[in-house]
């Protein structure tokens, strides 16, 4: 052999040229097993009546739950221009909706006071106009008793309005005024004239439900002659999330010198403005605050207002007085109050029931349908191979005696195999 040739005539030079084909495992290459179920009539039918068979009787007990809701809303919007001044009077029975297991009629009474006089925090403001809801209670209702408003035409889910807030200052920091005045509370975020910024601000802490909704007061205890009317107290607390508990803390600046209430909260603060005595209020105890600042998604929403969880609503005739300061004439809303209980799913609402019926009935309507159908007029199950690309039919050539009619790995693939 002859080695006078040069190392460098050796072809080293060439490099192996990287291949980008995947690696030749099951997961790289799509073979991994699978179960790929054949829709016929024998598995379709009993699987349509199966799942008809489970939601029906799912749906009845929903509603069979929701049933058993005590509830009675009343609609006050237009009391502070509609109830009469001198006596109370009766409301028109498309205000009143109540909810019971065998009375569903009841008449309820309203009475407007003004001018009227109420101290929020020490302040007292004056000219207000008071609603007097006067309302029987034809059964007994177990407790929890749960005091909510409820607002219609409002949406509180505008893309503008969702935003309208500062984290920072409702979590008690020490913010400054171009701070405040650069958030996401524009536009209502700080008083250019004044040099002060608002406290809470945004649009949703400014639009604060301020209706002032009272204890119902029972006038007339059952089986007890003369006797004193008693109230039953409605707590307000433990009416917010506890994950929403955390998002709101104390100030930690004393000085409240650059802040002044926003213009809906100003009436509550002598001269709209914070002092000693009336200092900026402590969102971390406020629970009708937090309720209100988690915003719903539909203009037509509940919000808690008030529980009790320890006595019963006994039967008789109640009135709650409501400081009406909310106007929802403004926009074309609607605003009431409702007193419910609750039952093993929750409040009064059938439509999660009613779903599960109709999807209980639409499955058995079909399993009925194509089992008709396929007794009427079956169809011939074609051969199911012909489903895998590289599974030849079986037939008589797979076994050595003919041809095997469908098309050859090579054919299936389109890939040469050479």
């Amino acid at each position: 052999m002859d080695d006078s040739s040069p190392a460098e005539s050796i072809d080293n030079t060439k490099e192996k040229k990287k291949s980008r084909r995947p690696a030749n495992t099951a997961f790289r290459q799509q073979r991994l097993k699978a179960w790929q179920p054949i829709l016929t009539p024998k598995t379709v039918i009993p699987l349509f009546f199966v799942i008809g068979v489970i939601c029906a009787p799912i749906g009845g007990l929903l509603i069979y739950a929701s049933s058993t809701v005590k509830e009675l809303r009343i609609d006050y919007t237009n009391c502070f221009r509609d109830a009469p001044t001198d006596t109370a009077g009766p409301m028109d029975a498309s205000l009143v909706f109540p909810s019971f297991k065998e009375n569903n009629t009841i008449d309820a009474l309203w009475q407007r006071a003004f001018p009227i006089n109420h101290t929020y925090d020490g302040f007292t403001v004056e000219n207000l106009t008071r609603c007097t809801l006067t309302f029987k209670i034809p059964e007994e209702m177990s407790a929890p008793v749960l005091l909510y408003y409820r607002l219609e035409n409002f949406y509180q889910n505008h893309r503008r309005y969702v935003a309208s807030f500062y984290d920072k200052q409702l979590a008690g920091d020490d913010v400054t005024y171009e701070e405040v005045s650069s958030s996401s509370c524009q536009p209502l975020a700080v008083n250019d004239t004044l040099r002060k910024a608002y406290y809470p601000c945004g649009l949703v802490a400014n639009s604060l439900f301020n209706d002032t909704i009272g204890n119902p007061v029972l006038l007339t205890p059952p089986a007890q002659e003369n006797a004193l009317n008693q109230t039953y107290e409605m707590k307000n607390t433990s009416i917010a999330w506890e994950s929403d508990k955390d998002l709101y803390k104390p100030r930690v600046n004393p000085n409240f010198d650059n802040l002044i209430p926003p213009p809906n909260w100003a009436i509550r603060y002598p001269n709209g403005t914070y002092t000693a005595d009336h200092p900026p209020p402590n969102l971390h105890d406020d629970e009708h605050f937090m309720v209100w600042m988690r915003t719903a998604g539909l203009p037509t929403f509940s919000k808690l207002y008030g529980r009790n969880d320890t006595s019963n609503m006994l039967v008789g005739t109640y009135s709650i007085d409501i400081v009406d300061n909310f106007r929802t004439d403004q926009y074309q809303g609607k605003k009431s109050i409702v007193i419910t209980t609750l039952s093993v799913m929750g409040g009064k609402n059938n439509f999660l029931g009613i779903l599960w019926l109709v999807v209980g009935g639409f499955c058995i309507a079909l399993a009925l349908l194509f089992l008709i159908t396929n007794l009427i007029k079956p169809r011939k199950l074609g051969d199911h191979t012909y489903l895998s690309w590289n599974n030849a039919p079986s037939s008589a050539a797979a076994k050595g005696k003919g041809k095997a009619s469908g098309p050859a790995i090579g054919m299936a693939t389109g890939r040469d195999l050479s």
